[in-house]
C-alpha cells in the first residue's frame, strides 16, 4: 500500500498532515453512510460484515429497550412484543450518529480482535498483560483485572451474536437511546414509558462495562500503562483504551486509526504518545506489515504529533 511509503523530496510532518486530512474526510463520511445503508431495508446491501454487526447491535439496543417496556405495560409476552416495535424504535436510534459511530467502532474493535488471533496467535481475551494483572500480588488490581477478563470474553460472545448489551453503552449514549425511546412511544403512553425510563436508568451502571473498566485499569497502571502501548502485549482491547488515554482522542478514534484508511493517524496518535519511532515501527508490523513509514519519520517529535492531532478534525464533520 502507498499511503505512508518512504518518500525523500518532501518534509515528513506535510506528508502526514495531508494523509491525515484525506484521514478526516474518511472519518466524515462514516456515520451519513452507515445511515443511508441501515436505513435501506434491501438485504442486498448488507454484504459488508461490518455494516451487518452495526445493524444488529443498534436492533439489539431497541429490543433491550423494549424488553422491560413490556414487562412494565404487563405485556403477556415481553420478548415477542419487543420483537414487534424494535425495527421501529431501531430507526430512531440509527439517527443518531454518535449512537452508530460507537456501534461502529465496537465492529472494527472485534474485526482486529480476530485479525489478530489468526495471524499472531494473539488471545482475543487474555493478553499476556491482562495475565500479569490478574496474578497482581495487589488484590484490588488483581480484582480489576478478573472483572476485565470476563467483560472481554463477554464483548467477545455478543459480538458473534451481533448484540450490544446496554450496559456497555457510555453514559451519554444510554441516554440518547433512551431519548429515541420516549420520543418514539411516548405519545403513544407517557405514563408508561417514563415508568420504563425509570427501570432501565436504575439498571445501567456505566462503571461496571467492559470500556469502563478499561480505563480505570489502564489509568491506575501509572506510568506503567507505557507497557499497553504495545499491542502483542497489552492485547487489542487495553492498546486502544491505552492510545486514546495517551493521546487525549476519543477511544473510537483510536479504534479507526487502525483501519488502512487512518495509517497517518495511528503514526501520529503513537509518537504522540511517547513512542520512539522504532518502536512505532514495531507496532507497524503487528498491524500493518506491508506498510513503511515515511523517511523522517524519526525527526517528528511527540509534541509536534500531538499537535497535528489536536488541529485534525476527527469526526468533527460526521
Amino acid at each position: 500500500m502507498a499511503a505512508l511509503e518512504p518518500t525523500t523530496d518532501q518534509d515528513v510532518a506535510a506528508v502526514l498532515g495531508t494523509e491525515l486530512a484525506q484521514g478526516d474526510f474518511v472519518l466524515a463520511t462514516i456515520a451519513p453512510v452507515l445511515g443511508h445503508l441501515l436505513a435501506n431495508h434491501d438485504n442486498s446491501l448488507f454484504s459488508d460484515e461490518v455494516v451487518a454487526r452495526v445493524q444488529g447491535m443498534v436492533q439489539n439496543v431497541a429490543n433491550q429497550i423494549l424488553v422491560v417496556h413490556g414487562s412494565n405495560v404487563g405485556a403477556a409476552d415481553p420478548r415477542q412484543f419487543a420483537v414487534e416495535r424494535e425495527t421501529r424504535l431501531a430507526g430512531e436510534i440509527a439517527a443518531d450518529q454518535a449512537l452508530l459511530l460507537h456501534c461502529h467502532a465496537l465492529a472494527i474493535e472485534s474485526q482486529l480482535t480476530q485479525r489478530l488471533h489468526e495471524s499472531g496467535a494473539l488471545d482475543p481475551v487474555l493478553s499476556p498483560l491482562l495475565q500479569s494483572l490478574v496474578a497482581s500480588d495487589d488484590a484490588q488490581v488483581a480484582e480489576s483485572a478478573m472483572g476485565l477478563l470476563a467483560a472481554q470474553a463477554r464483548f467477545i460472545e455478543t459480538q458473534r451474536r451481533m448484540e450490544l448489551p446496554l450496559r456497555e453503552l457510555t453514559g451519554e449514549l444510554f441516554h440518547k437511546a433512551l431519548v429515541a425511546f420516549v420520543e418514539t412511544f411516548g405519545p403513544e403512553d407517557g405514563a408508561a414509558v417514563e415508568r420504563s425510563v425509570d427501570a432501565l436508568r436504575a439498571g445501567f451502571d456505566e462503571g461496571a462495562s467492559r470500556i469502563g473498566l478499561l480505563a480505570r485499569i489502564v489509568t491506575g497502571m501509572g506510568a506503567g500503562a507505557r507497557a499497553a502501548l504495545a499491542i502483542h502485549h497489552a492485547g487489542t482491547a487495553l492498546f486502544l483504551t491505552a492510545l486514546a488515554l495517551a493521546t487525549g482522542q476519543d477511544r473510537p478514534l483510536a479504534v479507526l486509526a487502525t483501519n488502512d484508511r487512518q495509517l497517518a493517524r495511528l503514526a501520529l496518535m503513537l509518537r504522540a504518545a511517547g513512542l520512539q519511532p522504532q518502536e512505532v515501527e514495531e507496532q507497524f508490523l503487528y498491524l500493518h506489515p506491508d506498510i513503511a513509514l515515511p523517511d523522517g519519520f524519526e525527526t517528528l517529535r511527540a509534541d509536534q504529533a500531538g499537535a497535528m492531532l489536536a488541529a485534525s478534525c476527527g469526526f468533527a464533520g460526521s
